[in-house]
């Protein structure tokens, strides 16, 4: 130690991982509490105005049991997948963890996936088993045909006289399952990320990826848990933000997790976090944009937060400091990507704090600016933000794709496809993605599934999407469109292509803008040159920016 030293640099040099011969996600989050503190609460649904529902660590590690009993009877083994259809709710923990005792594979999806979205994933992954709320019934009917490896089908909240429903199954579940003997190299689920160009790959974790993202909880929620931490998020769970940034690392840590069935509103969530005493969140840049738009004295009264932390797209200066002289904390951000998360991050309890910058490589993790060749570059160069390998937050390769995994690598770094700056203390800053993702309301978005969309729809004839800036969501999703012969451009046509993409992706994916033009730019292969698309978004917003000052 030297008298330069910060209580950041103590912290990053004295870590060394040493993970366990054997590690199971279950065991970890439901079944090592419940032995020493079965009723302390681990999940806690707010209800608005009725009193909140909540679980203890022994009926989560007893009702998880069961229901892999339940699954094991319906022929689940170790290495299958399990799709869970979930909104947030006890069940989506419960099958969760169901999956990861007997080995299985889960795979979280979105409640909100249209029929091609979801059959796409589905096939990719070969699932066998989908749990899904009896509100996306319709939706998968649709598309059971093309699912060849699907045999079972597990409904929520609603039984349908063809359909087990999982509480049923539950309370029916004769015996008991051992947990799986896993190792933290084992697979524990598959999580689709969406690619520049094409469909979204499976990105596959091992039991491994939730102790790789303790240091990042730990750091950027100042030394979590502390007495009273109690954790909330509106991100959906299906995603690595809302299932690794917020669920499974603070059961693991015994953290109660406080969960809404109600949609994001920015008003309600004041009320949510006074009402359930939340004192940690993980709140997307675009969530803070809203409640700093709505935060009034009456709905910050009764705020006890100790920690917020924001990732998924860059917090902009003036909610930074809102926070900090509104809310009376700093925002630590953090940084990271399906592939591998929670890498860089800020904690202002350890002196990282810095507003333009994510931060500096979290405890555990090397993380460095590199060349297309995966060289180190010098400080204040940009160059491709790039994680070291081995590390245990490190996804295990694309599900049954190793080309692609192979080209996400250079040597030992595994590159992210963000570009950024290192300075001279160590802060990284974000500069821009070397690719055509689209980051909108924290959520990422490959052009590519959302082009594909498009191209059903029989008026048009070639398409582009790109990323517009926006002032609340970061970027919106934008498409410029060649109509098909015998399609003239019009509002209404618009209206349709873009109910289509909606029905049938995602209501985060559909163009909220869209653009006729006469032709595509296009290289001598043949390819669209996204980037003039791009350009011509960029001085839309800046010229409509303009225009709104004046």
């Amino acid at each position: 130690m030297t008298t330069t030293d910060t209580p950041y640099d103590l912290l990053y040099s004295g870590f060394h991982w040493d993970l366990p011969a054997r590690f199971n996600i279950a065991e970890a989050c439901a079944d090592a509490w419940a032995r020493d503190a079965a009723d302390r609460i681990c999940l806690i649904e707010d209800r608005g105005a009725e009193p909140a529902l909540t679980m203890s660590y022994g009926e989560l590690a007893r009702r998880s049991s069961r229901l892999a009993a339940a699954f094991a009877a319906r022929g689940v083994k170790r290495g299958d997948r399990v799709a869970i259809v979930l909104p947030q709710s006890f069940e989506t923990v419960i099958v969760h963890l169901a999956v990861y005792r007997l080995g299985a594979i889960a795979v979280p999806l979105a409640l909100r996936f249209g029929p091609e979205a979801l059959e796409f994933r589905l096939r990719a992954c070969s699932a066998k088993l989908v749990v899904i709320d009896a509100s996306g019934l319709s939706v998968l009917a649709e598309i059971t045909g093309a699912l060849p490896d699907l045999t079972d089908i597990v409904t929520v909240g609603q039984a349908r006289g063809d359909l087990p429903e999982l509480g049923d199954l539950e309370r029916a579940a004769a015996g008991v399952v051992p947990i799986a003997e896993t190792t933290p190299d084992d697979p524990a689920m598959i999580i689709f990320t969406s690619g520049t160009t094409g469909s979204p790959k499976g990105a596959l974790h091992g039991h491994r990826v939730l102790l790789g993202h303790l240091p990042g909880m730990r750091f950027h929620h100042e030394n979590m848990p502390q007495a009273g931490d109690r954790i909330w998020t509106p991100a959906d769970w299906a995603w690595a933000g809302g299932l690794l940034n917020a669920l499974l690392p603070s059961l693991l840590l015994g953290v109660p997790v406080v969960y809404s069935r109600a949609r994001f509103d920015p008003a309600a969530a004041f009320a949510l976090m006074a009402r359930q005493k939340v004192r940690n969140a993980f709140l997307p840049a675009t969530a803070l944009r809203m409640m700093k738009g709505a935060a009034n004295a009456q709905a910050l009264a009764g705020l006890d937060l100790r920690t917020v932390g924001s990732a998924g797209e860059t917090l902009p200066a003036d909610t930074f400091a809102w926070a900090r002289d509104v809310l009376g904390v700093t925002v630590n951000e953090f940084y990271g990507q399906t592939e591998c998360n929670m890498v860089l991050g800020s904690a202002a309890a350890f002196g990282v704090s810095r507003a333009g910058a994510i931060g500096k490589p979290v405890p555990g993790h090397k993380v460095a600016i590199v060349d297309a060749d995966g060289r180190e570059v010098p400080r204040g160069v940009t160059g491709t933000i790039a994680i070291a390998a081995p590390d245990p937050v490190m996804f295990l390769g694309y599900w049954q794709n190793p080309k692609a995994t192979s080209e996400k690598f250079r040597g030992d770094w595994l590159l992210t496809g963000d570009q950024g700056q290192m300075d001279a203390d160590g802060y990284v800053e974000f500069v821009g993605r070397d690719d055509d993702i689209i980051t909108s309301a924290g959520y990422r978005i490959g052009p590519g599934e959302v082009e594909n969309c498009l191209l059903a729809h029989p008026a048009v004839h070639m398409a582009a999407v790109v990323g517009k800036p926006d002032p609340l969501r970061t970027e919106i999703v934008k498409a410029y469109i060649v109509p098909a012969a015998g399609h003239a451009p019009s509002e209404d046509l618009a209206r349709t292509i873009q109910l289509h993409v909606r029905e049938r992706l995602s209501a985060h994916e559909y163009p909220r803008e869209i653009a006729f033009v006469e032709a595509m730019p296009l290289t001598t292969s043949g390819k669209i040159v996204r980037r003039e698309f791009r350009d011509r978004a960029a001085r839309e917003a800046e010229e409509a920016a303009k225009a709104s000052a004046a």
